[in-house]
């Protein structure tokens, strides 16, 4: 019995410590548990506050565009008033007036520019209103030579020769052919604009995949590089007097197809915009 005692007591002793070491392993694991939670709980909640924040802006945004398009709506209206009497002003004035010339170059300056502001409200509007896509099977080898024969006149004044590299076999998708038009024609008006000494624009098709390419190439001044990453940028141009929204529009309606709109171009060699839009069997 003496002996039983203490050893029951050592039992006891070292029953206790097992449970407070299994004791303080729980509560280590809990505590750690808790601040794995809490941590969760914080970027969950920043998440959120994140995400609002997005939807804000987002719903921002919209209201600014349905602000700024009934703005250019309504300075486009009496802008056309403008324009007008302008002209009727010019109508008016008398040839045989000593000031004649100096009062028809200054009407003259004015309509000029608010002519040009016109044109950058109507061009803002399309940018900012809404593309319905009125869609049908195109072949783009026939789209392309319907584009050339409208546009080779223009570039034969202009001492650019056009030449068509179409792919042997159709090329299908299913497009909104007055939009893609639209589009490809302003790219080879750039073209133009690029070569004033003239030179060579090249159209192609192909097939990549399941996708159709057509490729409007230059070889005209091409774009420095430290222009290639904004020339798709709402406003960015660097042409005198460009409104910078064509490039813009451009892209917006071929990722409207579903597509994608590239360029590579080197300064003083040329350009190459590539227009990829899904492929239709």
């Amino acid at each position: 019995m003496d002996h039983f005692l203490p050893g029951l007591g050592v039992g006891i002793l070292g029953t206790l410590l097992v449970s407070a070491g299994i004791a303080a392993v729980i509560l280590t694991r809990v505590r750690s548990h808790r601040a794995r939670v809490r941590r969760t709980l914080s970027r969950i909640r920043s998440s959120i506050r994140r995400r609002n924040a997005r939807l804000q802006s987002v719903q921002r945004l919209a209201e600014l565009g349905t602000l700024t398009g009934g703005l250019a709506h309504e300075i486009k209206n009496p802008l056309s008033t403008v324009l007008l009497n302008l002209q009727l002003l010019q109508e008016d004035l008398d040839s045989n007036d000593p000031a004649y010339s100096r009062l028809m170059a200054r009407l003259s300056t004015v309509n000029r520019e608010a002519s040009r502001l016109r044109d950058i409200l109507d061009d803002f509007l399309r940018f900012a209103g809404k593309i319905e896509l009125r869609r049908e099977k195109v072949d783009l080898n026939i789209l392309l030579e319907e584009l050339v024969d409208f546009f080779a006149p223009q570039a034969q004044l202009n001492r650019v020769q056009v030449r068509v590299k179409a792919y042997p076999s159709p090329v299908i998708a299913s497009i909104d052919s007055r939009l893609i038009k639209q589009m490809v024609l302003n790219l080879m008006i750039n073209a133009l604009q690029a070569m004033p000494n003239g030179g060579e624009l090249i159209l192609s098709t192909g097939i990549e995949g399941n996708d159709t390419r057509m490729d409007v190439i230059d070889t005209g001044t091409g774009i420095p590089a430290e222009s290639i990453d904004k020339i798709f940028h709402a406003y960015y141009s660097t042409k005198r007097g460009g409104t910078g929204l064509g490039l813009a529009m451009a892209q917006r309606i071929v990722q409207e197809h579903g597509g994608r709109l590239t360029v590579n171009s080197e300064a003083g060699k040329g350009s190459d915009f590539t227009i990829r839009l899904p492929r239709e069997s």
